[in-house]
């Protein structure tokens, strides 16, 4: 699993290749963990490209739940786009579209949190 980061506006684009899940969970969020903070700093949202993860474990998804977590305590936003659809399968019976905000591209997502990086979802 690579985590590739690029800036777009106010929106820092963070794309995921490979797979998500207990073997390199550790790992990515060793990764994210200076991305969220440079996020904060430069109040910028946040933008999981998920258009190359192959495939997203229980633990990946509790990776997911943390991050959100850990922006939203500098009211921060993350949103995820561009879902394969194995991945968006795993996110709809796992109820996490619900948690994240789901963009079909990451041009969508990328301008929804560059409008306004730090609102949260109602």
């Amino acid at each position: 699993m690579s985590l590739i980061s690029t800036k777009s506006g106010n929106a820092l684009i963070l794309g995921l290749k490979g797979r998500l899940d207990q073997d390199n969970c550790d790992a990515f969020r060793d990764e994210l963990t200076p991305q969220l903070d440079t996020a904060a700093r430069d109040q910028l949202g946040i933008v999981l490209d998920l258009s190359q993860l192959e495939y997203v474990s229980s633990a990946g998804l509790r990776c997911f739940m943390l991050a959100v977590k850990q922006a939203k305590t500098f009211n921060g936003r993350i949103v995820v786009a561009a879902l394969q659809p194995m991945v968006a399968e795993i996110f709809q019976i796992s109820r996490f579209d619900m948690l994240l905000e789901v963009f079909k591209t990451v041009d969508a997502a990328a301008s929804a949190v560059g409008e306004n990086p730090t609102a949260t979802k109602k």
